[in-house]
């Protein structure tokens, strides 16, 4: 509980970040971690509150007020411990996870948050550092082969989880590195791919197998969907091979504006963009690279996938960034009394907003306008919402500007061919089915074939991700062996 009268002694801490003029120059990362004090600090602001909404806040289950309690008292490798009894891999979510947690703080019924996350970076950070992140390998191997079709947290999660419970674990993923979204979605800016890259030599050890720029089944003729593999493995392959197989991809089909000009020139979506930057940070070389350099860019989508965009066409050195969202412009505070403990819709500003972007809220795209083939402007017009419905403002059409367009809309879905490769039952939104039970859950309607992560629930955050890897490694352990020790 940290220290009895922390919460009314201490404020808030947050994290620091380099000067805006430094850090654009670059694609490290520039968040300024906790020192060892004001680790301390915060954790001492974590209240005696009997019930730790936080707990049930967080998708993993952290068990946040004890490690919280020990960061105050400078038992850091306790902390690691327990932080490491939930979360494979809090390196990724430390530095890419929104919080739920800290909504559903107690504290934050009337005052501010304890920095959860911030302290969940110090911990995984300092046993990085003092070598406490060691592999784990199975004292008993148990001869069941088991096959994970994606390598981004979910996948990763499952894998880790099956390989230590004494299974061969193969990973599949069609693109020349590991990692999935983590490593072709996130901007090296908000994570550096080294954090990923420990983690696989840690697997490795641990007895994972690792097969990148493999394909599994086709995608669609013209897909957009990033795929860098050199080789096809078809999913009946598959079957014959493995006792147990886990479809852990990304859902990576892009949300699309088919409104006239979409074929022009310069109207991409942010994943053909951000991926190409990633590539290139890596050393890769990469022919005809989307540049943001000197144009005029929008974005449309107001998430984290457009913000990440944001972030990338100012390091490029965009003339101007424009970010469009369909929706109003949420409250600057959320009303706490409503909302509290659940994820509150509010103005969110990121560090990428802070670096140079004007926000345009409640307008819509009615048409790209080009010349000779490349897109030159935006028509839009604004919409006003009444009843749930959206309407367009009369009068209100202008033209903007545009010499590159991203569209960061979010995702509707996987990929639906490496679904239908291996014949499974779809919901109404073209994901996996398969339910989240305790008993027969994550299991797909064809025998030995699991789903977990973005493949079942759709897009997701990365915390859901590493959620659903884990339950569903118990899942596939219970269905091999009839029984599991494995954490849910």
């Amino acid at each position: 509980m940290g220290k009895v009268t922390g919460f009314m002694e201490f404020e808030r801490i947050e994290e620091g970040y380099r000067p805006i003029p430094e850090r654009v120059k670059h694609y490290k990362e520039f968040v300024i971690g906790l020192t060892d004090e004001q680790a301390k600090v915060q954790g001492a602001r974590c209240m005696d509150c009997g019930t730790p909404f936080c707990n049930s806040g967080c998708p993993v289950n952290n068990i946040i007020p004890d490690f919280n309690d020990l960061v105050y008292r400078q038992d850091w490798q306790n902390a690691w411990a327990v932080l490491d009894s939930t979360n494979n891999f809090p390196e990724f979510t430390g530095r890419i996870c929104p919080a739920p947690c800290e909504a559903a703080c107690v504290l934050n019924v009337n005052d501010e948050p304890v920095g959860i996350k911030s302290l969940e970076h110090a911990i995984i950070d300092r046993a990085w550092e003092h070598g406490w992140v060691t592999p784990r390998a199975a004292r008993i191997r148990t001869g069941k082969k088991v096959a994970v079709i994606g390598s981004g947290p979910a996948g990763l999660a499952a894998a880790q989880q099956l390989a230590r419970a004494g299974h061969d674990v193969t990973v599949f993923e069609k693109n020349d590195r590991i990692g999935g979204l983590l490593r072709y979605g996130i901007p090296d800016f908000k994570m550096e791919k080294l954090h990923i890259d420990r983690r696989i030599e840690q697997m490795k050890a641990e007895g994972v197998v690792f097969k990148a720029g493999v394909m599994v089944g086709k995608l669609p003729e013209g897909s957009k969907v990033t795929n860098l593999a050199k080789e096809t493995v078809m999913p009946e392959e598959l079957k014959k091979e493995f006792d147990a197989i886990v479809l852990a991809g990304g859902a990576e089909q892009s949300r699309d504006l088919p409104v006239p000009g979409r074929e022009l020139d310069g109207v991409h979506f942010a994943m053909e963009f951000l991926p190409q930057q990633n590539r290139l940070n890596a050393g890769d070389k990469v022919k005809g690279q989307i540049r943001a350099d000197g144009k005029h860019v929008i974005v449309i989508g107001g998430g984290d996938t457009g913000s990440d965009c944001v972030g990338t066409s100012n390091r490029h050195g965009a003339k101007s960034v424009t970010q469009f969202e369909l929706l109003p412009m949420p409250p600057e505070h959320e009303n706490k009394e409503l909302t509290w403990p659940y994820w509150p819709y509010k103005l969110r500003t990121s560090s990428s907003h802070e670096e140079g972007c004007e926000r345009e809220f409640a307008i819509a795209t009615k048409e790209f306008i080009g010349e000779k083939g490349k897109v030159t402007g935006l028509k839009t017009v604004r919409v006003e919402w009444k009843d749930g419905k959206m309407a367009e403002v009369p009068g209100s059409e202008q033209v903007l500007e545009a010499d590159l367009v991203l569209l960061a809309m979010g995702f509707v879905s996987p990929v639906q061919s490496i679904l239908d490769g291996f014949a499974v039952e779809k919901d109404a939104r073209g994901n996996a089915k398969a339910t989240v039970d305790f008993t027969g859950g994550y299991a797909t309607s064809v025998d030995k074939v699991f789903a977990a992560g973005d493949m079942r629930r759709g897009q997701s955050l990365v915390v859901w991700a590493i959620r659903e890897g884990r339950q569903a490694a118990r899942a596939v352990d219970e269905y091999l062996m009839g029984f599991s020790d494995l954490p849910r």
